[in-house]
């Protein structure tokens, strides 16, 4: 059997000496096996135990969002874009930021290119849906991911991590959701478009991910001022154990 480190060999260099980036460089233009070996690497231990200890004002955070065209994978709808922004404790990182539209082989339907502004031309001169993977994965590293209604983001990031690499999501994921409705059981309504107007946080290119994904952090650091400020949560395991309603 052939060592892949005969063929790609800066790119099997930089993986195993972790350097992320190098390894991302080696591999432009670079055959499929390469990329899809990249991102089964950043599947490994991302659930490590000692990180529930980390304080949340020193806490490491992806907030993203997922355009997709339409609301069911299982039906065989696909990622269209991913957007995505960093977060260090209460604090959001406005560089570097991540917006990269794919092509997953799909259609786009004309009620998604209203929705969203991406038309089927912009998707067809995109790359391929695993390329759009793989430098996700690699922005996001060991990170926490936060979304809204996390549950849609989490199972479309599953449908093609699975199709693409036969792995699934390793990495802790948290829902702006799911604090909205510990913090605010009285609330009708946990809509993104509700609980930012509840903030009173500017609704600016709403379906647009990395627009999205911006304003979705600007509710989650809000939201954990709110909860360091009750004085019940200093850790992220602490912030588990709220959520449960423990």
């Amino acid at each position: 059997m052939r060592d892949p480190g005969e063929s790609g060999g800066g790119f099997w260099r930089s993986l195993r000496m972790g350097d992320i980036h190098s390894a991302l460089a080696s591999m432009k233009g670079g055959p499929s096996a390469q990329q899809i070996a990249f991102i089964r690497s950043l599947m490994r231990e991302r659930r490590r135990p000692e990180a529930l200890g980390t304080p949340l004002n020193e806490l490491e955070t992806v907030v993203f969002d997922l355009e997709t065209t339409g609301f069911a994978h299982q039906r065989g709808d696909e990622i269209l874009s991913f957007g995505a922004a960093r977060t260090e404790g209460t604090v959001i990182l406005q560089e570097p930021s991540f917006h990269m539209i794919v092509n997953s082989g799909t259609a786009v339907p004309e009620t998604i290119t209203r929705l969203t502004g991406i038309t089927q031309s912009m998707v067809d001169a995109s790359p391929p849906l695993t390329e759009g993977l793989r430098d996700f994965m690699a922005f996001v590293e060991g990170r926490v991911l936060v979304a809204h209604a996390a549950g849609h983001d989490k199972a479309f990031l599953n449908a093609a991590l699975w199709k693409t690499s036969k792995v699934r999501l390793t990495h802790r994921l948290l829902d702006t959701m799911m604090l909205a409705r510990r913090l605010y059981p009285e609330l009708g309504t946990y809509a993104l478009d509700d609980l930012l107007h509840e903030k009173g946080i500017p609704i600016e290119g709403r379906h647009h991910a990395l627009s999205d994904a911006f304003m979705t952090a600007r509710l989650w650091t809000s939201y954990i001022k709110e909860i360091q400020e009750q004085g019940k949560v200093e850790t992220l395991g602490d912030l588990y154990v709220y959520l449960s309603g423990i």
